[in-house]
């Protein structure tokens, strides 16, 4: 910001805005009934802010809806089925986030009377609940003036104090400038008005400057910089591993599937035995001693820390082998949509195989 700028004026030059240009959410009170007196359910504002973490809006809504609907309360998700509540979330991924969901709640639950809590301390001791999403809900819920920090008002800060430290060692720096201009009035209403500022305005590329309205005090639009910020150091590129996975089907039409332990990489889902996932080529690790055969074609995914690519073996079992992993889901219950999105693409390729059918 320029040095005759001040605080007050970036916050109230935000909520202008975003009284009339707010974004229509699911989990949102419109700042028009937020003045009227109508608070955020805490549950809602929760349950978005772990669905959106490192997910976008579009992705998350549909997911959002189905929850809402089926678990209204934090005491109807804290009752839920463990593979129910993994099932819904199949596809959205980080699953991390759906098991401390499920902790979550339940520890909201039993030990805080169904409530949650409003202040950051008793916030940050609960399950998957950290820093930035402990600040977004005593901010968005509770309307407590605390500073949030996403990916987006890193965005506009980086661009209102034309920051050229790149991050991730910038994040330090655009804490404390978005601290800074943190209003007491109105936190909740403030801290969505820079989300939403940078989820359609200031974004990642083209940012449309003309409609901005902090354009007048931005370094980075005066300067020139605004398309080049914030800066970001250049990433390793990701390794490439390779694993096999087995589908198999019972004679009765009862698929082989295990879930996966809860610590790890797709913990808590259910998904298709297979080999380790390794830069060299695995072992071959079948779940039961049959004629599998492999597929033409592969599935490749991408994680946050390595591309995979999958090859696929199919089997027809008729139930007498011992099997090794995994056990037999009765086609009446077995749902693709309950599969996280590598094992469903697996299912994909091979699902119309004669072997299968």
């Amino acid at each position: 910001m320029r040095d005759d700028d001040t605080t007050p004026s970036v916050a109230a030059a935000m909520l202008g805005w975003y009284d009339i240009h707010a974004r229509e959410l699911p989990w949102r009170v419109s700042p028009e009934d937020r003045a009227a007196g109508v608070m955020p359910d805490p549950y809602r504002v929760w349950l978005s802010e772990i669905m959106l973490q490192q997910t976008t809006v579009a992705a998350v809504k549909d997911y959002f809806h189905r929850f809402t609907s089926r678990w209204p309360t934090v005491q109807a998700l804290a009752a839920a089925e463990d593979g129910d509540v993994m099932g819904e979330w199949a596809g959205l991924g980080y699953y991390a986030r759906a098991r401390n969901l499920l902790k979550c709640a339940r520890v909201v639950t039993t030990e805080h009377d169904g409530l949650f809590p409003s202040d950051r301390a008793r916030l940050l001791k609960l399950p998957g609940i950290g820093p930035y999403t402990a600040a977004a809900i005593g901010a968005i819920a509770f309307d407590r003036p605390e500073t949030v920090v996403d990916g987006n008002i890193e965005r506009v800060m980086a661009r209102l104090h034309d920051v050229q430290t790149p991050l991730p060692a910038a994040k330090p720096e655009l804490t404390a400038l978005a601290e800074a201009h943190t209003p007491a009035a109105r936190p909740g209403d403030y801290a969505q008005s820079l989300m939403d500022l940078g989820a359609t305005i200031c974004t990642p590329r083209g940012p449309v400057c003309a409609l901005c309205p902090l354009n007048s005090g931005c370094l980075a639009h005066a300067n020139g910089t605004a398309a080049e910020l914030p800066r970001k150091t250049p990433k390793a590129p990701k390794p490439t591993r390779h694993g096999t996975a087995y589908l198999a089907r019972r004679a009765d039409g009862a698929w082989l599937l295990e879930r996966r332990p809860d610590r790890g990489l797709l913990g808590g889902m259910l998904g298709w035995p297979g080999t380790d996932w390794a830069e060299a080529a695995p072992e071959p690790a079948p779940p039961a001693n049959a004629d599998w055969q492999p597929i033409a074609g592969e599935v490749r995914h991408t994680f946050t820390h390595f591309h995979l690519i999958l090859r696929i073996e199919v089997a027809r079992l008729d139930g007498s082998e011992p099997v090794t992993r995994g056990e037999y889901l009765p086609p009446d219950t077995f749902r693709p949509s309950d599969l996280p999105t590598v094992m469903r693409k697996a299912f994909d390729l091979a699902r119309h195989h004669p072997v299968l059918g």
